[in-house]
């Protein structure tokens, strides 16, 4: 077994992770962008632990304590994507007349921005599939980072369990409509009419306005 596939480490369970400190930041932010860096050249296998630590500037002793395996680190990387992609559509909101369109548009620009680094796209998406239990953590962050995005896009701060199921049936069908075009088997269209049918689920979970007399 090789360093990049050893079995992740299991974080301590019975006291809070401490935040890190300004210098662990900028040190985890150069990993993350090192990351990120090698997977858009080369895709999934580019990404080799101790070539990230190299490019990071830190020891591979060191990378390891921030992410246990190369999958943790990938999932990180989406993560950090995400957080950035967040941060650019609260500052330029969809214009979409009703929260299906508004929800439809923030995904195809979040696709887009994707497609620009399709080898990074691909990377993260196969360090998601391949995920298992012991980078749960990182996976639930993706995914209420995903949510939000499509909340925000919807103007909704206290959702019902119906809305919520809609958003999570909208983000499988986000997440598959990448694979198969990272796999060559949709084409930017189909995703663009996946995305946007499926969106409609927000239609039929709309809280009914006060009835007229």
């Amino acid at each position: 077994m090789t360093a990049d596939a050893r079995p992740a480490a299991q974080p301590p369970t019975d006291r809070a992770t401490p935040p890190l400190t300004e210098r662990q930041e900028a040190r985890r932010r150069r990993i993350l962008h090192a990351s990120a860096q090698l997977a858009s050249r080369g895709g999934f296998e580019a990404v080799q632990m101790r070539e990230v630590a190299e490019a990071a500037g830190v020891a591979l002793g060191t990378l390891y304590r921030y992410f246990p395996s190369k999958i943790h680190l990938l999932v990180a990387t989406m993560q950090d994507q995400l957080q950035h992609m967040h941060s650019t559509l609260r500052k330029r909101p969809p214009a979409g007349d009703d929260a299906a369109q508004r929800v439809a548009e923030t995904l195809m620009r979040a696709f887009r921005a994707l497609q620009r680094e399709p080898h990074l796209a691909d990377a993260m998406v196969r360090a998601l599939t391949f995920a298992d239990r012991s980078v749960s953590p990182e996976v639930d962050t993706v995914s209420r980072l995903t949510t939000a995005i499509i909340l925000d896009a919807m103007g909704l701060e206290h959702p019902t369990p119906e809305q919520l199921s809609a958003v999570r049936v909208i983000e499988h069908t986000w997440h598959s409509a990448l694979i198969t075009w990272l796999s060559g088997r949709a084409s930017i269209a189909q995703v663009k009419i996946d995305i946007e049918t499926v969106c409609r689920l927000i239609d039929l979970t709309a809280e009914p306005g006060p009835e007229r007399g």
